[in-house]
């Protein structure tokens, strides 16, 4: 299993980072994908050095793709070859998962029409269903609220990938409470 988060400046450094972590612990490839840049920032101010940059990188190879929240959404939205991939991969039932902002991108690409499913606290008229949970597991498509879900969400996808035993012992190994 190998996902790609692809991430611009301005992504919600909690989201980032936990997702990652949690990810990488549970024995999933994670690939921290630049879109513009080898050297990003986050909304805190903090640095982070990518793991590759899009123009190096195959979507195609890719089982999944996971988008960060933060005021970069908004330019990670416009970014074309990602939209048509988070259809494409939503169509072939590829994990796609968002948290924060980013599920904005989910939702303008139509993918959220029939779907259950969580955003950022304000930006709930972007969903055809509105729900009050931290995290939401639709079939592929896994959503998540904000930098405080974080880590709900991050189990949420391991769950979806290795199984709730997996998730279960993780949660345990980091304390979750």
């Amino acid at each position: 299993m190998k996902l790609i988060i692809p991430v611009v400046n301005g992504f919600e450094d909690i989201e980032l980072v936990t997702v990652v972590d949690v990810l990488r612990r549970a024995g999933i490839q994670v690939d921290i994908v630049g879109v513009t840049a080898s050297m990003i920032e986050g909304k805190s101010k903090i640095k982070m050095m990518v793991d590759k940059r899009l123009a190096e990188v195959s979507l195609r190879e890719y089982d999944g793709m996971i988008l960060i929240g933060g005021p970069g959404y908004a330019s990670l939205s416009k970014a074309s070859i990602l939209n048509d991939y988070v259809k494409a991969y939503a169509t072939q039932g590829k994990l796609v998962a968002a948290i924060g902002e980013a599920v904005a991108i989910l939702a303008n690409n139509g993918l959220l029409n029939e779907r259950k499913a969580v955003i950022a606290p304000g930006m709930e008229k972007l969903l055809a269903y509105p729900r009050d949970q931290p995290v939401i597991a639709d079939q592929n498509i896994i959503t998540s609220q904000a930098p405080g879900t974080a880590m709900q969400f991050a189990l949420a996808i391991v769950k979806k990938l290795k199984g709730d035993q997996a998730a279960q012992m993780l949660k345990k190994e980091l304390v979750v409470v």
